[in-house]
């Protein structure tokens, strides 16, 4: 089943020029491309949801307030050593 969309003029440009500076051999390519990655991403994404729902069954967590001390001291030492 053919798609056709509407990609906008800014990505449009992208497409083309991928497609006439040689990096892809035509347009379906680039896009066929641009599909495998979103697949990636999305298949990394669910694979660290899955790690991070795992974890909590597991009771491997700490309480929100111990997490966000611990960064909010981290990111204040970070500043305070910019200044230096």
């Amino acid at each position: 089943m053919a798609i056709s969309t509407e990609l906008g003029e800014n990505l449009e440009k992208v497409v083309s020029d991928l497609v006439e500076n040689g990096r892809y051999n035509s347009k379906s390519e680039v896009l066929r491309e641009g599909v495998r990655l979103v697949q990636e991403r999305e298949a990394n994404l669910n694979a660290a949801l899955e790690r991070g729902l795992k974890d909590v069954e597991q009771g491997r967590v700490k309480p929100l307030d111990e997490v966000a001390n611990r960064l909010i001291s981290k990111f204040q030492r970070m500043v305070a050593n910019e200044g230096r």
